[in-house]
């Protein structure tokens, strides 16, 4: 009888309850490197947690709309370099809650909290209550990509469709492992585009994932 030899990324994948990523993705999940399984998944309890460093930046005219945009808890309103970083996600039911806490060299710390939800074969991301970005996913070339398809303006049960040119534009992210093998660090790179300013939004960074 042939003894099948369980890896501890496998054994792992078992414990995990199913993120909305990986309900996104559906069998494209399989094609996700480690590190980046590692990432979108999480333990018994659905909890994830993820540290690294981050390079944010902006153009100067997005200083005034940015700090506006963070009294509804909406992206970063400051630039930095190497910003130490901390991601944890927790499942409950089926809404998965992001904290992210941004620290500056002179101690001062931006905290982002959004919250994933399912959205037909995608999701969508509420930064508050009422204002959220619709994403989908996809693999391609051993990297995870997510595209923005619209913003989302919710008043109760009722979502109103806001057009990208409308808001800050086209976002798009790109996650890959940071090197073969690697089965807890992996590097993002997010970007907003706006068809006529150009990049409005940028961050990107290097992180190692505890499960």
């Amino acid at each position: 009888m042939p003894i099948k030899i369980k890896t501890q990324n496998h054994i792992r994948e078992k414990q995990m309850k199913k993120s909305i990523m990986q309900k996104a993705l559906g069998d494209q999940w399989n094609d996700l490197p480690p590190a980046l399984k590692n990432h979108y998944g999480s333990n018994k309890q659905g909890e994830n947690y993820a540290e690294g460093e981050l390079d944010i930046d902006y153009p100067w005219f997005m200083q005034l709309p940015y700090t506006l945009m963070r009294l509804i808890g909406a992206l970063v309103n400051r630039r930095g370099k190497g910003l130490k970083t901390t991601v944890s996600k927790t499942m409950k039911d089926d809404k998965q809650y992001w904290h992210r806490v941004i620290t500056y060299p002179d101690g001062k710390q931006i905290v982002f909290d959004s919250v994933f939800v399912a959205d037909g074969d995608g999701f969508i991301e509420y930064i508050n209550s009422f204002l959220g970005l619709k994403m989908t996913a996809f693999v391609e070339d051993n990297k995870l990509h997510y595209e923005s398809r619209g913003y989302v303006l919710k008043l109760g049960k009722f979502k109103i469709p806001i057009p990208e040119w409308l808001a800050l534009g086209h976002a798009s992210i790109i996650e890959s492992e940071y090197q073969q093998g690697d089965e807890q660090t992996f590097v993002m790179d997010f970007r907003i585009i706006h068809f006529l300013l150009g990049e409005v939004f940028c961050y990107k960074g290097l992180f190692e994932t505890n499960l």
